[in-house]
């Protein structure tokens, strides 16, 4: 029953509220501040896990160490508004109309975070689970995130904190409400390739060694080659070549020098200990049939990983269609999501709104999506506890 006392959180008047908290990475910006205060006000122990110049924000209802603990995962840091003449409304105004709230970070995902924040103040003072509710919220998402929900976990480790299963609630439906959740996602890579070679003068082509040719060849191997044809819940995984540059603006000269970047995104039938292995076999391959040296830079954003379907899929796919009508599908497309991080800390998947315009210009969402969103993230609590 409702708590008289406290009448509901509006998830929508608390994402405006967000909104108008300009928290570009890593600028905190007062978001974490305002969920500070809304989350003690219904008895949430909370805490600042600041690293870096990262702002992280732990809050806990229930006790430490609870076996049975339920954890939303999500960030309220946003990218930057771009051009903000090319804006109709002010970025940071949290503007309603047409059934819309308009702002920076208003579908990725201050909403998301205002609408499990909402359904769990809600749940915890009018049905005290239990079991532990965690909130672990992060400042760092669309930064580098090695400051974000990578130093909560950490935190976590060192005072034994826990989540038996976590709900990652950034936008996962491509076109409207309910219709996907996330149970995995595909690793990321990015490697930068240099290939140097001796510059010389353009008639005399036998007296340089041009990397041109060499660097032409090594991203046409790369990117005609088949990583493989997917696995059973992967699509097949992607290399794109996303940039070739040498910077030369003679036509007399054979440059020294020729940099270029790929990115990867595999699926679980590699590892990026495999990838790196061929990627430096090709360019290996290449600096010998050319006499050039080749050297190589690679970032692992992240490793592909999978919550396999079970008890949580089951769990967040029944109260979505309980309250959409749709039975979503159970998807590993997309980029990385800290889900990454979160599933070496326990069973994770991502379910939240439909993410048309996220980092778009203009971006919105539907205010009766942001109460929809509360409603499915309140039956989960429910029934998890249940």
């Amino acid at each position: 029953m409702p708590n008289p006392t406290h009448p509901p959180v509006d998830p929508a008047k608390l994402t405006a509220q967000l909104i108008r908290c300009a928290s570009v990475t890593p600028t905190e910006g007062g978001a974490l501040v305002l969920l500070q205060q809304l989350l003690e006000g219904a008895g949430f122990t909370c805490t600042r896990v600041d690293r870096g110049e990262v702002a992280n924000l732990f809050a806990r209802w229930g006790t430490k160490g609870h076996a049975r603990s339920f954890g939303f995962n999500g960030h309220t840091d946003v990218v930057p508004v771009g051009d903000q003449a090319a804006w109709t409304v002010p970025p940071f105004g949290a503007v309603e109309k047409d059934g819309m709230l308009w702002g920076r970070g208003a579908t990725d995902m201050k909403s998301g975070v205002a609408a499990f924040a909402a359904a769990a103040v809600d749940f915890v003072r009018n049905t005290p689970p239990d079991g532990a509710v965690i909130l672990a919220i992060t400042g760092d998402e669309e930064g580098d995130a090695v400051d974000g929900t990578v130093a909560l976990l950490d935190w976590m480790q060192t005072e034994d904190e826990a989540m038996s299963a976590c709900l990652v609630g950034e936008p996962t439906c491509p076109n409207h409400m309910g219709e996907m959740m996330k149970i995995g996602r595909r690793g990321s890579m990015t490697a930068w390739v240099t290939v140097t070679g001796v510059q010389g003068h353009s008639a005399y082509p036998h007296r340089a060694k041009n990397p041109l040719p060499a660097i032409a060849r090594l991203m046409d191997r790369l990117s005609s080659h088949e990583l493989d044809s997917g696995t059973d819940h992967f699509d097949p995984s992607t290399l794109a070549v996303v940039t070739i540059d040498t910077g030369n603006p003679a036509t007399n000269v054979i440059p020294a020098r020729s940099t270029a970047t790929v990115n990867i995104r595999f699926n679980d039938a590699h590892s990026s200990t495999t990838l790196t292995d061929w990627l430096k076999a090709e360019a290996d391959r290449v600096a010998a049939d050319f006499g050039v040296e080749i050297t190589m830079k690679i970032k692992v954003s992240g490793e592909s990983f999978l919550t396999p379907p079970g008890a949580l899929s089951d769990l967040v796919a029944k109260s979505v269609e309980a309250e959409t009508g749709v039975t979503p599908v159970l998807s590993t497309s997309g980029g990385t999501s800290d889900a990454r991080f979160v599933q070496h800390h326990c069973p994770v998947v991502e379910f939240g709104l439909v993410g048309k315009t996220m980092h778009q210009v203009d971006e919105r969402v539907e205010v009766a999506q942001i109460h929809q969103l509360k409603a499915i993230y309140a039956r989960i609590l429910h029934d998890y506890f249940a």
